[in-house]
């Protein structure tokens, strides 16, 4: 189990999610989930966000012993998505001298979740800036709109200099998984708030005029030390540059001959120099690790199969999504196959060409059926052009 310790006077109280399949209905969570809550004792005392219904009586007894037969004064409420807002009635209904601080845009879309009791009486609405003392401590509020919701604020607590930084910073994974964070983070990020790279540089900034000595995210593990590495990861992220020196060979193939090239293909980059080569199935691996690994490298390569005057469906799924997370600033090859009519080229082309500061090799490869002398010709031309060789 990660350490969940913050300080005397400011207590974990979430719980792991180790039975959930599907985190947001679309993420594979091998190791499952954490969420995130937290409470602050003081002569005012804090409810740092709820957390997903799947937890409620576990959160409850968490909460209950942190409070230790005292009620609290204060419901802090981050971000509205269910997975940390579901409890916000259960709470207020449960403690109806408790306030809710929140932003304008959180009192916008409560109502369309919760019926809150006397919510205009209750409601403490803050702004960029706006402090709220507690006691010993003292809680500021800064707005963190699109990461990833409109509402989403971040909390400084400026006696103990700890951020509660809402989703960012997250990971996948339950707490007591042992797992590079890094790679469950990056994963997490580009699939979940990848898109608001501008607005997650915003947010940096924020914390840069901040001393800050402890991240409490809404998932994954409380950040305690070496701050400045994860910090630089979210720079390197939402500022959408490279993070290694490496190929994606990203591919869609119907019967096994696409697949093939591409097997090829990899070996050839290899022989030439490659540092990294990542081959992902579409139609079999996961798509938010091919999207996460799209991110990491600086160069991708997208092999497909033509399907009904188009691109097999695995490949535009995965372009798509590329598109609307922002992908740019990428070197791109391009690999088609098709018996009678290739098409996939033209496809995966159109939707790459939207993307921001991605070039495109001039080399296509176009396979009828499998490779022959020209098409594994034309892999190796592709091969030197995508390594500037």
């Amino acid at each position: 189990m990660k350490d969940t310790t913050i300080s005397n006077d400011i207590i974990y109280i979430g719980a792991d999610d180790k039975e959930i399949d599907l985190f947001e209905s679309q993420y594979n969570v091998p190791n499952g989930i954490s969420y995130n809550s937290y409470f602050i004792k003081d002569e005012k005392n804090v409810i740092m966000d709820t957390i997903d219904k799947r937890k409620t009586d576990e959160w409850l007894t968490n909460l209950e012993n942190a409070l230790a037969g005292e009620n609290p004064d204060y419901l802090v409420i981050s971000h509205l998505e269910p997975d940390h807002a579901y409890n916000i009635e259960l709470l207020a209904r449960k403690y109806p001298e408790m306030k809710l601080i929140g932003n304008d845009k959180t009192f916008a879309f409560l109502p369309q979740f919760f019926d809150i009791p006397n919510l205009e009486e209750r409601k403490i609405v803050v702004k960029e800036g706006d402090e709220i003392s507690i006691g010993k401590h003292t809680l500021q509020f800064f707005m963190a709109p699109m990461v990833h919701w409109p509402e989403v604020m971040v909390t400084y607590e400026k006696t103990e200099k700890i951020v509660f930084s809402a989703d960012g910073f997250g990971k996948f994974g339950s707490l007591d998984t042992e797992e590079d964070w890094d790679c469950e983070a990056r994963r997490y990020y580009f699939n979940i708030v990848g898109k608001y790279g501008l607005q997650v540089q915003a947010l940096l900034k924020k914390l840069a005029t901040l001393e800050v000595k402890m991240i409490c995210p809404l998932h994954g593990p409380i950040l305690k030390e070496n701050l400045a590495h994860y910090i630089e990861k979210y720079d390197i992220w939402s500022s959408y540059q490279p993070e290694n020196d490496g190929i994606l060979i990203a591919y869609a193939s119907i019967h096994g001959n696409t697949a093939d090239a591409v097997r090829e293909l990899a070996k050839m980059l290899e022989e030439k120099g490659a540092k990294k080569v990542v081959l992902t199935d579409l139609a079999r691996d996961d798509m938010a690790e091919a999207i996460e690994d799209a991110f990491r490298y600086d160069k991708m390569i997208v092999a497909a199969s033509s399907y009904n005057f188009g691109v097999f469906p695995p490949m535009e799924q995965f372009l798509n999504h590329l598109a609307g997370k922002n992908y740019q600033n990428r070197k791109i090859g391009i690999v088609e196959n098709g018996t009678w009519a290739p098409t996939a080229g033209k496809c995966m082309r159109e939707i790459l060409e939207t993307m921001k500061d991605v070039k495109i090799c001039e080399t296509q490869v176009t396979i009828r059926s499998r490779l022959n002398e020209e098409s594994r010709a034309k892999l190796e031309e592709l091969a030197g052009e995508i390594l500037g060789k």
